[in-house]
């Protein structure tokens, strides 16, 4: 009986090409998606030898997953989000082969993604047990079409590398025909963006969406999908390209319209076809247009008599502007300039009331706060504050006969912004304070309120504080809320050793952490970044605020009361019969609260708070201040984070410099010689520093942005023992110092150090 001979290598790919040839043709010959979902699974089963296969599509109209699977003879349609909460979600989150050996083993799905999980209702409902998958997203080009997701390999064992390879070259057979359906079955009647449908870069739910608030706003629909739904531009301008045929018109912001062609025409003619010249060829025009089709729009160019043939590029209205803009030297539309929109407002409400007139009747009313100019003024304000990146708006009269001032606070500098005619002052303040809901009646006492500002690109919230001033005036003061969303720890500026540091300081289950500082150093940005950091469904977390400026998913926020009792402290006592794992309240005021907030740390819970402090070793001491039992306070501290903000650095225009030994010197002194040594920084020739010099981006300061400096204290036993004797600030500073701290000082020389700040800065903020 003769021997059977196991197949060769070459034989087994032969097999394999030959059965994966058989599967491209099925699919390239289904009829629909659904087809291929509910007929190919058991062949690919075979060829990849694995239990089970789950192929998904995307659903353009919503962005989920979705499969068919028989159930008899009926399909039965599964629907998975793409989220952490399964696999098959995850991989569509991050476009990549997922290759896991136990599904159920929680450490090997946390060293991929700390919130992915295996969704375990089918092996519930089934009985069956899952062990290894395998799942690669199906992609056209770049874009994402589906999933396919290979469940426990025949025989055991988990998926080799030639198996992930085998399932990759399934899935880019898949994406083309995915991408060929999607094409066949839309309609004959192609759409401008049907091509961002196609790709899966919008659903048809949220393309409606732009469309709708495009309108409403009375804005394009291309710039709706950029600012509402983060579709990029230039993936717009590939689905107008399709749709018209056209090359598109890509705008950099330098681009110009060539010379000889300014001179015949002038921009007002280029902004009412929307349209302009790009270049000139042999006997052709090329022009940029946001709709080729427009037959009226083409007549009038072709009657401008400028070349006897054209050729059209496809661009966007808001870059057509642009470049029509910058060819003629003129504000781009949504610029905020002085010069522009407000100076033309407060030139068309004119001077007010004569003077002369007030003073032979002053009861005589000057401008009213409901003029559409004043409120048009108004509204203009507050939008070109917040563009230009203020945090706060100070309106300030100054009688009838003066210009009443505005200043912006602009990275921590108060600045001059404009003035406007002092017959128009009350009239303004009214309008703020009819907007924050104010009492326009009483002038005599300080009040106040909030605004929700909506425009076309969103909502403003400001903070408005009116306060009496000298001579009959009512000031006002606005601070422009911080973004509704925290930021990423990763994204607050901490050097590496505090960043280390607070996350151990957060993954702790309870004890008592503050951050410090003075008004408007960012201590609430820094608590909400760190409880961004650990909002986690496990985790119930309460806080207590005064007011809530910024709010997150899953925090439960309160905002206090004083006028009615509900303060912080009674804020705490309410939180602790909550059931709550942290709490955050907004400042320790006083001694109850203080002392609750110690009392819930040392019972099982994580406290933050902010005070109003110098420093980190300052705050023990002004708490032992209140009455704080500093043996119970000593046992609940993990850390206390002092900060401040610093102006840093425009990257476009700082100038490198060696600095002299004597400016090093000086330097090191203000380091401290003795802790200096463990930067490792030393005076080399290649030793370069930054200053400012100021350029049209950061308006000629030579700074833009903010960044934080930090010192953090650890609460180590060493720090703990000296609490507990009430040792003397210095003592506890050279304690913390010896334990790695560095001072806010040291924090922000080592950021001079890397070129985000200047030396002037750092002494300026930092050095009492």
């Amino acid at each position: 009986m003769a021997v059977q001979t196991p197949p060769s290598q070459l034989e087994r790919e032969l097999e394999y090409r030959k059965k994966l040839t058989a599967i491209t043709n099925q699919i390239n010959a289904a009829e629909s998606i659904s087809q291929i979902l509910t007929t190919l699974a058991g062949r690919i089963i075979e060829l990849l030898e694995c239990e089970r296969l789950t192929i998904y599509a995307i659903d353009t109209k919503n962005q989920e997953l979705y499969s068919l699977q028989k159930v008899g003879d009926v399909p039965k349609e599964i629907r998975v989000a793409k989220s952490f909460a399964s696999i098959s979600g995850f991989t569509a989150l991050s476009r990549r082969t997922i290759n896991i050996k136990d599904a159920y083993d929680a450490a090997e799905l946390g060293k991929l993604h700390p919130n992915l999980k295996f969704d375990q209702r089918w092996d519930k409902q089934t009985g069956y047990r899952t062990r290894s998958v395998l799942a690669t997203p199906i992609m056209f080009e770049k874009y994402l079409l589906g999933v396919v997701q290979l469940i426990n390999k025949k025989g055991g064992g988990e998926f080799s590398a030639q198996d992930a390879t085998a399932a990759e070259e399934i899935a880019r057979i898949l994406g083309i025909a995915f991408y060929n359906q999607h094409k066949a079955t839309r309609s004959t009647k192609p759409t401008k963006f049907g091509g961002l449908i196609d790709k899966g870069i919008i659903s048809e739910k949220d393309l409606d969406a732009a469309v709708s608030h495009a309108r409403v706003n009375n804005i394009d629909v291309a710039e709706a999908m950029v600012e509402e739904f983060n579709v990029p531009k230039e993936e717009i301008l590939k689905s107008l390209g399709s749709f018209y045929n056209c090359e598109p018109f890509v705008y950099d912001g330098t681009q110009m319209i060539p010379t000889d062609l300014r001179g015949r025409i002038g921009s007002d003619m280029w902004k009412k076809y929307v349209c302009a010249p790009v270049e000139r060829k042999a006997g052709v025009l090329v022009m940029v247009i946001d709709d080729p089709h427009d037959m009226m729009r083409l007549d009038g160019v072709r009657a401008m008599n400028m070349s006897p043939r054209y050729d059209f590029l496809i661009g966007v209205k808001s870059d057509i502007l642009a470049y029509i803009a910058n060819s003629y030297g003129e504000a781009a539309p949504g610029d905020a300039t002085v010069a522009g929109d407000l100076a033309r407002i407060i030139s068309e409400l004119g001077e007010g009331e004569a003077e002369i007139e007030e003073e032979k009747n002053p009861d005589v009313p000057e401008v009213d706060e409901t003029d559409s100019g004043i409120v048009k003024f108004v509204n203009q304000l507050i939008i070109e504050s917040f563009a230009r990146g203020a945090s706060d708006i100070h309106v300030e009269p100054d009688g009838a006969r003066n210009p009443c001032l505005i200043r912006l606070r602009i990275d921590g500098d108060c600045e001059k912004y404009l003035e406007i005619p002092g017959t128009h002052r009350n009239a303004v303040v009214q309008r703020l304070k009819i907007m924050a809901k104010l009492d326009i009646s009483e002038k005599r006492k300080p009040q106040d309120g909030k605004i929700r500002f909506k425009y076309s690109k969103g909502t403003i919230e400001l903070r408005v504080a009116t306060i009496p001033t000298a001579n009959g005036n009512e000031d006002v003061v606005m601070r422009i809320l911080a973004a509704s969303k925290p930021l990423p720890l990763d994204k607050m500026g901490f050097s590496d050793a505090n960043l280390e540091n607070f996350k151990k300081i957060l993954a702790k289950p309870y004890g008592i952490c503050l951050v410090v500082g003075p008004t408007g150093s960012g201590k609430t940005t820094t608590l909400h970044s760190a409880l961004g950091f650990i909002n986690t469904v496990d985790m119930k977390i309460w806080t207590a605020e005064d007011p809530v400026e910024i709010t997150q998913k899953g925090l439960r926020q309160v905002q206090v009361h004083p006028k009615i009792d509900f303060t912080f402290a009674a804020a705490m006592r309410s939180f602790l019969r909550a059931d709550p794992d942290v709490i955050m309240v907004g400042e320790m005021r006083d001694h109850e609260t203080a002392a609750i907030g110690i009392e819930a740390s040392l019972t099982g819970h994580l406290v933050f708070s902010t005070l109003h402090t110098n420093s980190a070793p300052e705050t023990i001491t002004r708490l032992l201040d209140m009455n704080i039992d500093p043996f119970n306070f000593a046992d609940a501290l993990l850390g206390i984070m002092a900060q401040r903000l610093i102006r840093t650095l425009c990257t476009k225009c700082k100038e490198g410099y060696h600095p002299e030994q004597a400016e090093f010197d000086e330097i090191v002194q203000l380091y401290g010689e003795r802790w200096f040594a463990r930067t490792g920084i030393t005076y080399t020739p290649e030793l370069t520093l930054y200053k400012p010099k100021g350029c049209k981006d950061c308006n000629n300061s030579g700074f833009k942005g903010r960044m934080g400096i930090h010192e953090l204290l650890v609460g180590s036993d060493d720090v703990k023992r000296a609490v507990q004797k009430r040792a003397p600030i210095d003592e506890l500073r050279t304690i913390a110092l010896e334990g790695g701290m560095t001072t806010l000082l040291q924090d922000g020389l080592l950021k001079m150090f890397k070129g985000v700040a200047d030396f002037k800065q750092v002494r300026a903020v930092a050095v009492k």
